[in-house]
């Protein structure tokens, strides 16, 4: 076995063994609890780094492969492995553990201890899913997830934090026990098939589920994955949950917790139920451009800075969605790069708002104007961040818009005006905040003496000001990550583009995304509708 046998499981539990360490601290030593925190997410994010650099993205097949008998009986297996969607998943998940616990060292000030131990067993909950190749421990990570997120709204939030969080709690339940009754159905057809109980993902991928049942399959997991990713008509429990949430939960919640849903479509959705997935194309692709010009339409009506933000999720989600569902490879590549860029800006911007919400208690837009000149680093920071979330050219939101057009633009051309309206209308509501918060003179005597970002709240901006301009500037690291994982969906949903797989898929691995992109970008797609 090599030295790699066992580096999921260490990065799957390394925040638990936090959590453990800090229920035998003295509530009372608040310090300690805050170092300990710091430290075990910081180790977390360090032995996650080897994905980056061992992993082949030559090799189609999922790699640092773990497997053990978990419950026999019912052949479920703990069975961990990662391809390129779900390494840049995990890594994103654990920098933003990272950013996200030593966001809230000042931010806490009341229970302390268990505020830090429901945040370490969230992360070991968000990277369990992206590990997951067994079905059932996909669904006990899932689920898993829920609680801790339930308590940081519920204990640590706002005004209205238990009606947000039972609201929460409860949306995503129904999803999720609607979509174990999709993979009961898919594990009992593989019995039927194959003779053998499996919850084996990888397995689950070759099979060739008659249509009629995959048509409701897809639905209920269509249910689960939507409510989480959330999809206009199941979004009305985000910007609920994202006003009341503490700075931390809102930046965890916006930057992993909505990739849940877009990873469960294409981890599961796509590859095994290809057809059913075509047919639905219509149905999806109408919904996200609903959520796309919705969400940034009611972004601009907001008075309160962290819902204006919230609503801007629902439209940047509804282009990934959008982009997954063109079933181009373009797209799919675009609604991947998209995942991670909305993670790191829109994880700015919510730590944006908690600066300013942790120095003057109140949201509400019209009580600011002119901070630039309290704050100038504050202000620089917020512009970058602005500017990425609108997709400016040379950050990182540029690339994954332009992959999505692209992608989109091949199978419906509406479609992908509909999606271009949408960054039209993102770029005009955050120009609008930043304008009235930034700009003009001081008008309310209570912002006159704000400090500016203390070493500790800058540091926390650096690794994602990094991030943006490195895949604005350079995203082909990534791109060849996502490449071979990108094509193996692509055989399972699109089959028009397999012969051209055929030939591409024997260039030079060096040769990267961008030629793999160019040589499919025109093949048709089937159940599109020109």
């Amino acid at each position: 076995m090599s030295n790699d046998s066992s580096l999921l499981s260490l990065i799957l539990f390394t925040p638990l063994v936090g959590a453990l360490v800090l229920l035998f601290v003295p509530k009372r030593q608040e310090d300690a609890i805050r170092w300990i925190a710091n430290v075990t997410v910081a180790i977390g994010f360090l032995v996650s780094l080897p994905l980056w650099f061992r992993y082949d993205s030559a090799n189609p097949d999922f790699q640092f492969v773990e497997r053990l008998p978990w419950i026999p009986s019912i052949g479920a297996e703990y069975f961990l492995g990662v391809d390129g969607f779900s390494v840049l998943l995990i890594l994103l998940t654990t920098l933003m553990g990272v950013i996200a616990v030593l966001s809230s060292w000042t931010a806490i000030q009341m229970r302390v201890k268990e505020y830090y131990i429901f945040l370490l067993l969230l992360q070991t909950g968000m990277i369990g899913a992206f590990v997951s190749l067994d079905f059932l421990l996909f669904f006990l990570f899932w689920e898993v997830m829920l609680v801790p997120m339930y308590f940081l709204i519920g204990i640590w939030g706002s005004d209205n934090r238990l009606y947000s969080a039972i609201k929460f709690f409860l949306f995503t339940l129904v999803g999720s026990v609607i979509m174990l009754l999709g993979i009961l159905a898919v594990y009992f057809y593989s019995h039927e098939v194959t003779g053998v109980y499996t919850f084996d993902v990888t397995q689950f991928h070759q099979l060739d589920i008659p249509f009629n049942m995959q048509w409701w399959i897809f639905l209920a997991f269509f249910l689960g994955f939507a409510v989480k990713v959330p999809m206009f008509p199941f979004h009305t429990w985000l910007p609920d949950a994202h006003t009341d949430a503490p700075t931390a939960g809102s930046v965890i919640l916006a930057a992993v917790l909505l990739k849940m849903g877009t990873y469960g479509f294409i981890r599961f959705s796509l590859p095994i139920l290809p057809e059913a997935t075509v047919a639905f194309v219509p149905l999806v692709a109408g919904l996200s451009i609903v959520g796309i010009v919705y969400g940034a339409l009611v972004a601009m009506a907001q008075r309160d800075w962290k819902r204006l933000v919230a609503y801007s999720s629902v439209s940047h989600m509804g282009m990934v969605m959008l982009g997954m569902f063109a079933l181009t490879p373009v797209g799919i590549t675009g609604s991947i790069v998209q995942q991670l860029n909305h993670g790191i800006s829109t994880g700015a911007l919510f730590l944006i708002v908690g600066i300013v919400y942790e120095r003057r208690h109140t949201r509400l837009i019209s009580e600011y104007g002119g901070l630039s000149k309290v704050m100038p680093v504050y202000a620089a920071v917020f512009l970058i961040m602005t500017m990425s979330s609108i997709g400016l050219p040379t950050l990182n939101g540029f690339i994954g818009e332009i992959l999505i057009l692209q992608g989109v633009f091949v199978v419906q051309k509406t479609w992908a005006f509909f999606a271009a309206s949408g960054i039209v209308l993102g770029a005009a509501y955050m120009l609008w905040l930043y304008q009235r918060t930034m700009f003009g003179t001081v008008t309310n005597p209570k912002n006159e003496n704000l400090p500016d970002l203390t070493m500790r709240e800058f540091v926390t901006f650096v690794p994602l000001l990094l991030l943006a301009v490195w895949i604005g500037l350079y995203p082909k690291p990534f791109l060849d990550r996502l490449e071979t994982s990108v094509d193996k969906v692509m055989m399972r949903v699109n089959s028009d583009y397999t012969p051209r797989f055929a030939a591409v898929l024997d260039t030079e691995p060096g040769e990267g995304a961008g030629t793999r992109a160019a040589a499919v970008i025109e093949a048709p797609v089937r159940g599109g509708g020109r």
